[in-house]
């Protein structure tokens, strides 16, 4: 496979003049739509920046990708075109269907154009005048110094189109079938990984998840009138994995058709990366690997990799040492590493941030709070908010919140003893199984994040957690124990009036509760030791005679009459 090259090409100074036609919300949709697939072509001058104008009366080209195979070809091309103005427009016909031997990845291929984003890998946190950078091509997970890396995007490319140009463009991608982009991931596929051609991508259209408006928890339980959960467990295998694993594993796609040396993909998991691994690598036929903790993950999470036929490795160690094995695995046999050591995978979680604001029509909520544990995806969320501060989308990024598993809390102790002398801990076991981890490979990025967003750090005992689930699911949601833990974290900073009454709050939900059904089952039969389960809900057993079942419901309905 050739390399993708990027062209020299630029867009336009300024999107082209609106068409008058009848007003309204059918119109408007049918032309952001028709330029999806009749983009303007780029055309030269002499400032590329777009002028703002309203998303609802205008047609907008919108860069797309290719690849090609001679890019000073295509660099002396652009260099002897004279500028000119831009051509006239006139609205695109209505898009008919495509032709019948035609698929969406066909559609995409013939739709595409030339761009000039890109993205490399650098060492987190370097020093300004760093040098040092690795191309995205590279199989690399480390810096020189054996620091960990980052994804760094071309910014001042990325700066010559305004944030409403970014705000009008990802907007239009919501709810469509086009490829890739009817992903919540790779509808902002220039921010994420710019260069991959869409025949590489592996996607099942992940993303997009339920921004949900907690109204009865909020008010009964908090006070609050302003509270948001969302809900990147209903996805395609119940976890926030897939965002990160569609990039990584699409990659790994395009490296494999490089003839890069990767025969298959290898994590250590505590359920969820291996879920979302095994799936996305199924869908492209690549080998997948996984090390797993004996006996400390749910049956729902064992079994989603076992039927995506990838290769479980069930080891007698916790997941701090599965993680250790698989790294040392990784150097020196051909399996690419998925674990978020590899900042690809965070390029994928950032957009959840991006898409929270999306959701809220741009508006910068108050606080956000995300359940820890190898602590990437706290660092994921500053990042995609970041990005749409420095682009011009918002004014300001939230506050961040990670919150912490009591028994595996490495990050809370560090911040409480004022950021000095990190010790990682020895995990002790928690029903949030996924953030049972003791010594966090993204330690440092999750510092950074929250020092510069600031943040705060919370833990929640496995009591507390569990009843903050148990309430959660009392006012219609059905939620993991991770997030069990964000909630015990907003619980005490209302309680303790750091988060007010009418602060936008939103809690990240991690995974689908229906992969820890078991430890609901343990808590509402009062079957956990050493726990009250408060809020526990126990079937009442009652003999088959009506008298009996009426006098059980007369009771009943007295009770909630009452409430």
């Amino acid at each position: 496979m050739q390399n993708a090259k990027l062209s020299t090409q630029q867009y336009h100074c300024s999107p082209p003049k609106p068409q008058k036609q009848k007003a309204g919300l059918t119109s408007s949709l049918l032309m952001a739509s028709s330029s999806l697939f009749h983009p303007t072509p780029p055309s030269f001058c002499q400032n590329p920046k777009p002028k703002s104008v309203p998303q609802a009366t205008q047609l907008i080209s919108f860069p797309t990708i290719t690849c090609s195979s001679n890019s000073s070809s295509s660099s002396s091309a652009a260099a002897n075109s004279s500028p000119s103005p831009s051509p006239s427009f006139s609205p695109s016909p209505h898009k008919n269907r495509r032709p019948a031997d035609e698929n969406i990845r066909d559609e995409a291929r013939r739709n595409a154009q030339s761009h000039n984003f890109s993205a490399k890998y650098v060492p987190f946190n370097a020093d300004p005048n760093s040098t040092e950078f690795y191309s995205l091509d590279e199989i690399v997970y480390r810096s020189r110094s054996g620091g960990l890396l980052d994804v760094q995007h071309d910014m001042d490319a990325l700066k010559k189109f305004d944030g409403d140009y970014w705000k009008s463009l990802f907007d239009s991608r919501v709810g469509k079938t086009t490829w890739p982009y009817g992903s919540g991931v790779w509808s902002k596929k220039e921010w994420v990984l710019p260069e991959i051609d869409g025949d590489d991508i592996v996607s099942a259209f992940e993303g997009n998840s339920n921004l949900f408006w907690a109204e009865r928890f909020g008010k009964q339980f908090l006070g609050m009138n302003d509270l948001w959960v969302k809900h990147c467990g209903i996805s395609h295998t119940g976890s926030f994995k897939d965002l990160g694993m569609t990039v990584l594993v699409s990659q790994v796609n395009r490296l494999r058709k490089m003839k890069r040396p990767v025969v298959g993909v290898g994590c250590a998991s505590t359920g969820d990366t291996s879920a979302a691994l095994s799936a996305y690598c199924a869908s492209a036929g690549i080998p997948s690997i996984v090390f797993l903790p004996a006996n400390k993950i749910s049956i729902a999470q064992l079994v989603q990799p076992i039927a995506n036929g990838a290769f479980v490795l069930s080891i007698d160690t916790d997941f701090d040492g599965c993680m250790q094995l698989i790294r040392e695995v990784t150097a020196e046999l051909p399996i690419y590493l998925a674990n978020s050591l590899n900042s690809l995978r965070l390029e994928g979680q950032k957009t959840a941030a991006i898409e929270i604001l999306q959701q809220f029509d741009w508006e910068v909520p108050d606080w956000v709070i995300v359940p820890g544990g190898n602590l990437g995806n706290i660092y994921a969320f500053y990042k995609g908010f970041k990005m749409c501060h420095e682009l011009g989308l918002v004014d300001r990024i939230p506050r961040l919140v990670c919150a912490q598993a009591a028994n595996a809390n490495p990050l809370y102790l560090y911040y409480k003893a004022g950021w000095k002398d990190f010790r990682p801990v020895k995990a002790n076991t928690t029903f949030a199984s996924a953030i049972q981890i003791g010594d966090p490979v993204s330690i440092d990025r999750a510092v950074y994040a929250l020092k510069n967003s600031n943040g705060i750090v919370e833990e929640a005992t496995e009591e507390e957690l569990m009843d903050a689930m148990a309430q959660a699911d009392s006012t219609g949601m059905f939620i993991c124990p991770h997030t069990g833990v964000a909630l015990t974290a907003l619980i005490k900073l209302r309680n303790s009036g750091v988060i007010g009454p009418t602060d936008r709050t939103v809690v990240v939900s991690t995974a689908h509760g229906l992969k820890f059904t078991q430890s609901k089952i343990d808590y509402h039969s009062n079957n956990i030791r050493d726990m009250t389960c408060r809020f526990a809900n126990p079937p009442v057993q009652v003999k088959a005679d009506f008298g009996a079942v009426l006098d059980v419901l007369k009771t009943y309905l007295n009770k909630a009459s009452r409430h």
